[in-house]
């Protein structure tokens, strides 16, 4: 899958507790860099990291330095869950808009726009 974008949020849904997560991602080169992040409540097994506010409903956070640089996202989908959304310019999609659901697993890479 390409996507003509820099920046982008990666939105999804616990499968359980039903609480949005999203996280906002940049394009360094070959690197992806998690920016920050926000939580849309807290359950079992989900709370805010340490460091996060909470203001307006959502918890926000600023990821530790050893989280945010990544090569690969790798996302677990099923059919049982909320598909993940990816999110450009404030303008949300489902994943399987680009990649169908069926896939299973589906890594999302950074790449050059050209």
């Amino acid at each position: 899958m390409e996507v003509p974008a820099k920046n982008f949020t990666l939105r999804w849904q616990h499968s359980i507790e039903k609480i949005d997560w999203e996280e906002d991602y940049s394009i360094a080169g070959e690197w992806l860099y998690l920016s920050s992040a926000r939580v849309r409540g807290s359950g079992a097994g989900m709370e805010p990291p340490p460091g996060s506010f909470y203001a307006k409903g959502v918890w926000r956070y600023r990821p530790q330095p050893d989280m945010r640089w990544t090569r690969q996202l790798l996302l677990v989908r099923s059919e049982f869950a909320r598909d993940y959304e990816l999110c450009l310019n404030g303008a949300c999609q489902p994943l399987s808009r680009w990649v169908p659901l069926g896939a299973g697993h589906t890594a999302l890479l950074p790449c050059a726009l050209g």
